[in-house]
């Protein structure tokens, strides 16, 4: 039976690789009677013995809690620095996730910080510091995108019945759509409100992680797909070249666009909404600034302007903490 990933090696196991070891076991073997992977046997060994020094069971158990002390206390260390710690919590404030604050800590820290011995920092310590750390009881996981005490893990739903006409599905779609090597594949979604008819029509670009928001009247097909030509009629052609949609059936228009546009959709599989998961994970930003039981209704192109020039101003790990707007306008220069 395999351990699960991430457990540390316990001085039981210890004691049976240096028995193994005796016996001149192959790290092969040691691994597979352990039920661990090679690489973690392999650094084990590597890691409390050398040429002149047998593996002993004692000795790589004091070593692996010396290692874990040093550790330990290089981040304790790290949270004592209160420029880090405020810059930190400043990021935070702003809305930016624990992994976009220590990617663009790394390409590009403040001049404040520059001076200091140590500002690498991992996104993990960071949800670290606000889940087990004193972050913890400053309440500091109010300030993370979906506001929980735990990170959740994901779950999946039944799929349903098809409604959308001449749909194309996903699973027909070129292979250089999802390898996200070129610009111009869009994803599209509609985020609805709590008693309220007006909707926000969502677009977002694969690659350079741009999005458009417009607010409909409502979410009938006419109207998102009103909202979706608006935009892409404005762009070059080698900036629109796909859209990914569900099947909501406020995208029974779809052919419109194409027709118009020469725009061709793609449709993810029902209930499989993480088949454009840009988009979808770009809502839940978007959440952060209208709530679902916002009044939306009374909401201004204005204010949804000023988010959408918000949330094209987040550094992004995939851009290697570029903006998306910093992208685009590369692009734009370029004339791609």
């Amino acid at each position: 039976m395999n351990m699960p990933k991430g457990t540390s090696i316990t001085f039981f196991e210890r004691e049976r690789i240096e028995s193994f070891l005796r016996m001149k076991k192959k790290k092969t073997w040691i691994a597979k009677r352990l039920g661990r992977d090679y690489s973690v046997i392999k650094r084990e060994i590597r890691r409390n013995s050398s040429p002149h020094l047998p593996y002993i069971a004692i000795r790589a158990e004091a070593y692996a809690e010396r290692r874990k002390k040093n550790t330990n206390k290089r981040k304790l260390e790290k949270w004592q620095n209160e420029k880090l710690k405020k810059f930190v919590e400043n990021e935070l404030l702003k809305g930016h996730s624990p992994e976009q604050i220590a990617g663009r800590l790394k390409v590009a820290p403040p001049k404040n910080l520059s001076s200091c011995a140590d500002t690498s920092i991992s996104y993990e310590s960071i949800y670290e510091y606000i889940y087990r750390g004193e972050g913890r009881i400053g309440g500091w996981y109010k300030h993370l995108r979906r506001k929980q005490k735990r990170r959740q893990p994901k779950f999946s739903r039944k799929p349903r019945k098809e409604t959308i006409p001449e749909r194309i599905p996903i699973c027909e779609r070129p292979a250089i759509i999802t390898k996200r090597t070129r610009i111009g594949d869009w994803e599209t979604d509609s985020v609805i409100f709590s008693k309220q008819k007006s909707v926000l029509s969502v677009q977002y670009e694969r690659k350079m992680k741009l999005c458009r928001l417009k607010k409909v009247p409502n979410k009938t097909a006419i109207e998102s797909e009103r909202a979706i030509q608006g935009h892409f009629s404005r762009l070059p052609r080698q900036l629109r070249r796909s859209i990914t949609r569900d099947n909501g059936t406020e995208n029974a228009l779809h052919g419109e666009t194409k027709q118009k546009l020469s725009i061709p959709s793609y449709f993810c599989d029902t209930y499989k909404s993480w088949q454009k998961g840009g988009v979808e994970n770009l809502n839940g930003l978007i959440r952060e600034y209208f709530p679902k039981k916002c009044v939306f209704d009374k909401i201004s192109q204005e204010e949804v302007r000023l988010v959408q020039n918000k949330l094209n101003n987040r550094p992004r790990k995939a851009l290697n903490y570029l903006t998306p707007n910093e992208v685009f306008a590369r692009v734009l220069e370029k004339g791609h």
